[in-house]
């Protein structure tokens, strides 16, 4: 009889760090839009290619998985974009890598799977991103949704359409009013403008060579979405295109957009030998599933679970990084965790309601966002990403700064 195989050996959890991130400028969707003759995938090699222009110490073959987000996997966001992108940009092909989906949180995912992947030791070092070009595939292009999803009654009409999920939102605390959410949208646009002319926004752009039959070569170096200079008074005026006298418009809601992100992950042990940075520790994550109705607030039980499984309360976060695809939704969850709508912990650079939201790419925009700010904040020891997710989800992500000071 043969004899059992030993057991395997038991595995220390990896201390998993953000490296670096960087971001395509957002462009709107459209016939109008920078990026409306550029490529998607094009999009995700420029930054791929970014953030191995600035590591040179990182060797390409080092590089263990590649893993891209796409909501819509079609056409030039399909082919397993993780691996074609990553040949696409020049990397080894002994690099594999991934196509990734889950909506919204497309990057985040991708972040969170490579970093899983990376505390448990099967890789060394990752790339993840994401990538949307709404402009080329709609939001829901080529889907076919199961009709028993309405006919067994397993979620309202409107689960499938984001603004109408807003609206129900709008109903479900009717406390969060157009006002407020007007206030907030008008507050992002400004701190957004200000966060640009201080330099905190733009350094970690990648600018990209646009093409257009009608205006020639160009050069993509800043966001195409924001409006400067919002007030309240013009929000209030606006259109309510989900629902007649609703509360949504396009000024208080993150628009139709293109873009790519891409960050660079590792074992802390081996970013230390490679001498890469250290932007941020990963301390936990958790994704919650809500009503696909009021998707909105899936952030909150996705917090929530994340906090209870890293034993940190509210309390703990210094900074949070929310991902504004509707006002009422970061109200939604600032109200939850009682937290005032004008906290300055709360995307002090603003918010997607000016920069845009290109779907998938978004999560490592938010991350992005907060290791940079970590780096300016020694004060700080903890902060979130966080953003809600189509289909009635949540996805959170807890984060150490390394550059804390303790309680001196």
């Amino acid at each position: 009889m043969a004899s059992a195989a030993p057991p395997a050996a038991a595995r220390a959890l990896r201390t998993v760090v953000f490296v670096d991130g960087v971001r395509t400028p957002f462009g709107k969707a459209g016939k109008k839009g920078i990026y409306a003759e550029t490529r998607a995938d094009d999009l995700i090699v420029k930054v791929i290619r970014e953030l191995l222009r600035r590591h040179p110490e990182l060797p390409p073959e080092r590089v263990d998985e590649v893993a891209i987000a796409a909501t819509t996997q079609i056409g030039d966001q399909g082919l397993t974009i993780g691996r074609t992108a990553a040949l696409l940009a020049g990397l080894p092909k002994s690099v594999p890598g991934f196509a990734i989906d889950r909506m919204c949180a497309g990057a985040m995912t991708a972040v969170t799977t490579t970093a899983s992947g990376i505390a448990f030791g099967a890789y060394d070092v990752a790339i993840a991103g994401g990538v949307e070009h709404m402009g080329r595939h709609p939001m829901g292009e080529g889907v076919d949704p199961n009709p028993r999803f309405l006919a067994d009654q397993l979620v309202d009409t409107s689960a499938l359409v984001m603004g109408q999920t807003a609206e129900n939102l709008h109903d479900r605390f009717p406390h969060l009013t157009k006002e407020r959410a007007d206030a907030f949208a008008a507050a992002s646009q400004e701190k957004y403008a200000n966060a640009v002319k201080a330099g905190k926004i733009g350094p970690e752009f990648v600018p990209v060579a646009t093409r257009s039959a009608e205006l020639s070569w160009g050069l993509a170096t800043e966001d195409e979405p924001p409006r400067p200079g919002t007030t309240v008074e013009a929000l209030a005026a606006l259109k309510t295109p989900f629902r007649p006298h609703g509360r949504v418009t396009a000024g208080n809601a993150a628009g139709l957009n293109d873009g790519a992100t891409g960050a660079l992950l590792a074992d802390e042990e081996t970013a230390r030998e490679l001498g890469l940075p250290v932007g941020m520790r990963l301390v936990g994550y958790a994704f919650a599933g809500v009503e696909p109705e009021v998707m909105g607030v899936g952030p909150v039980p996705a917090t929530e679970k994340a906090l209870a499984r890293t034993g940190l309360s509210i309390d703990d976060i210094g900074l949070f990084e929310i991902n504004e695809a509707f006002a009422v939704q970061v109200l939604a969850f600032l109200d939850h965790f009682g937290i005032a709508d004008d906290d300055p912990r709360v995307n002090q650079w603003g918010g997607a309601i000016a920069t845009g939201h290109p779907l998938a790419s978004s999560g490592v925009r938010l991350m992005t966002q907060l290791s940079h700010q970590f780096a300016e904040r020694p004060d700080v020891r903890y902060g979130i990403t966080t953003m809600c997710i189509g289909i009635g989800m949540g996805g959170t992500v807890i984060w150490e700064n390394p550059h804390w000071r303790g309680n001196d």
